[in-house]
């Protein structure tokens, strides 16, 4: 199911392609695990369709909660239907070194938009032996803006301060995030954070910020929860993902509004599972998903960042056609100004020991 190499040249260049008879009607879709939401929506209209349109070979988008999880599970027990996952750096990190994971050689990838070579376009951490990047999305705190008065909160702490800003928090169920966040919280430097989670003191610390809003938390595990608990009513102010809030403040006129202090990025991108059934047609998908262009429509139908360097400056506006998406990127310089990076080798090192912790917390013990 390759393409000829001199297509993917023309693909890379002008991400244009006509292979006519390609893939046959009736040929099986390549099968790629996604987030769901606005997220699957962006990728439909970025990626799959136009691939579909360019190659006549279908794409099936299938959401679900954790693609990680289901790609474990599909490995191990030797029945792999996906052929290629979205997953979060530090997940794509941890399959790899596990051996669940495809090699993806960056030689396939196309060039920047000024030619640049693409391992020097994408920006720190886009690429991995077993990793592509496609976006860069953030955890930050979402409000209702009409529901917190004159006062607004403008800095990480106030999330904790139930004095100043009563009410209900929403809070992800896992470590990853939340305990960075935490520790943030509590006014250590975004620069520190993992070093003091590297300590039994450090995560003392992030546990301890946390027991002071425990009895006012709403968990939630998947990504539409906090953006509903938002507009429910139930909390006052959640953890949520950019991308989340910024449609629903856009597309729904939600009065949501985001506060960027001590947001926490990630970056985000493909993997093929060991034994995918279609690797071939997977890294063609790879190479045509993450040239510049496609990035830079992605980022136009959902608010998270583009991770190259030369797409960034493509992107335009919101498929709304009015809203300059700029101000709302995660990578937008003022966004960045107290912004902490995802520390994927971090958490390839420390996952099971903390998600042991944090789960002990989570029963009371």
């Amino acid at each position: 199911m390759n393409l000829p190499r001199r297509c993917l040249f023309a693909l890379s260049a002008a991400l244009v392609l006509s292979v006519p008879g390609w893939a046959a009607a009736d040929e099986r879709p390549l099968t790629v695990l996604t987030w769901g939401g606005d997220f699957t929506r962006a990728q439909q209209v970025a990626y799959a369709t136009p691939f579909t349109e360019a190659t006549g070979y279908p794409v099936r988008l299938v959401d679900v909660d954790s693609p990680t999880a289901l790609i474990k599970a599909q490995v191990a027990s030797g029945n792999v239907t996906a052929d290629l996952a979205s997953v979060g750096q530090a997940d794509a990190d941890r399959l790899c070194a596990e051996g669940l994971a495809e090699p993806i050689d960056p030689a396939i990838l196309a060039p920047g938009a000024d030619g640049t070579p693409a391992a020097q376009d994408f920006l720190p951490g886009g690429l991995d032996d077993c990793f592509v990047a496609t976006d860069v999305y953030s955890t930050v705190i979402g409000y209702d803006a009409t529901r917190v008065g004159a006062h607004r909160p403008d800095k990480l702490a106030d999330f904790f301060d139930l004095d100043a800003f009563p009410g209900r928090r929403g809070v992800l169920k896992e470590p990853r995030f939340t305990l960075e966040m935490a520790l943030m919280g509590d006014g250590v430097p975004p620069d520190r954070v993992y070093a003091e989670l590297s300590t039994p003191q450090g995560l003392d610390r992030a546990f301890a910020r946390l027991d002071s809003i425990r009895d006012q938390i709403v968990w939630w595990e998947a990504g539409a929860q906090p953006v509903q608990l938002l507009a429910d009513g139930e909390v006052a102010m959640t953890m949520a993902y950019n991308g989340r809030l910024f449609a629903a403040r856009f597309d729904e006129g939600r009065p949501f509004a985001i506060l960027w202090d001590g947001q926490v990025y990630e970056i985000e991108g493909w993997m093929i599972p060991r034994g995918a059934p279609d690797v071939s047609a997977a890294l063609e998908f790879v190479a045509f998903s993450t040239a510049p262009r496609p990035l830079a429509r992605a980022a136009e139908q959902l608010s998270y960042g583009p991770p190259r360097v030369s797409a960034q400056a493509l992107v335009g506006r919101y498929k709304d056609g009015v809203t300059e998406l700029a101000p709302h990127l995660p990578t937008a310089p003022e966004n960045l100004r107290s912004a902490l990076a995802v520390d994927a080798g971090f958490w390839t090192d420390h996952d099971a020991e903390l998600t042991e912790r944090f789960t002990t917390w989570l029963a009371g013990d």
